[in-house]
């Protein structure tokens, strides 16, 4: 056992992208001036970087994603499908899910990547950190986030400054980690807390991870990222960005 595999998380049904995603799975919104699908960057990403087999976690409207793709041979990939069980909730389920059915059998570590995410990030260079400091979980994270909203500075309740929209020189998560498959036994037990609940890999298992001591690292990268969680988001997309990230993936 060995190796790496990624896992898509492609499953949402993309409330913040709506009225989008009433007719589109979030994961196969046009972006860019070639209007190829969000995952299409994504696929090309994990190809650039060696990475061959693919698990997509799907749920919504996941036959798009399944009518594009294919079986990923012209991709040069072997892509698997994984849909979510009906009734449960969040991205830790998603991963059970998938590791029950034996889809990351043959690999020592899982990449894990949110299905709203355009980067160029050096995810050769990323696991390699990741497998050298034997880590049981890596999270990729970026510094110079713009924040979606106003800050006031305060004096008591009076405004002494106001900032928009301001940039925050703090590592945030870019929505990509690495699971060293042994996790997958602590993510069995925590489960089993949030049966009936949303169970959920940032929000749960990385602070359970934490709090039992467990090596968990960041990763920082200066990686250009952006997350098209959101209608907002979406519009504010320079294609500009989508277009040269495309000429990368594609040389």
């Amino acid at each position: 056992m060995g190796g790496v595999c990624a896992a898509v998380l492609c499953g949402g049904v993309g409330s913040r992208l709506r009225p989008l995603t009433y007719y589109f799975q979030k994961a196969m919104i046009p972006v860019g001036s070639k209007q190829k699908p969000l995952l299409e960057y994504i696929i090309l990403l994990l190809r650039k970087n060696g990475v061959e087999n693919v698990n997509l976690l799907c749920g919504y409207k996941y036959q798009q994603i399944v009518n594009y793709f294919g079986n990923g041979k012209r991709f040069n990939m072997e892509i698997n499908y994984i849909i979510d069980r009906r009734g449960f909730r969040g991205t830790g389920w998603a991963m059970l899910n998938a590791y029950e059915q034996g889809y990351f059998d043959k690999f020592g570590n899982i990449l894990v990547y949110y299905g709203d995410i355009l980067t160029d990030i050096n995810i050769k260079d990323f696991v390699n950190y990741h497998e050298n400091l034997k880590s049981t979980a890596t999270v990729a994270v970026s510094r110079g986030y713009r924040l979606p909203v106003g800050v006031a500075y305060m004096e008591g309740s009076r405004i002494i400054k106001f900032e928009e929209k301001p940039l925050i020189n703090v590592p945030v998560c870019m929505g990509i980690l690495i699971l060293r498959r042994d996790a997958f036994n602590i993510m069995v037990e925590v489960s089993r807390k949030y049966i009936d609940e949303e169970y959920d890999l940032m929000g749960h298992l990385i602070p359970e991870l934490t709090a039992r001591g467990r090596p968990v690292y960041a990763y920082e990268t200066n990686a250009s990222w952006y997350d098209i969680g959101s209608t907002e988001k979406y519009e504010k997309l320079d294609n500009s960005f989508a277009d040269k990230l495309l000429e990368f993936l594609e040389s």
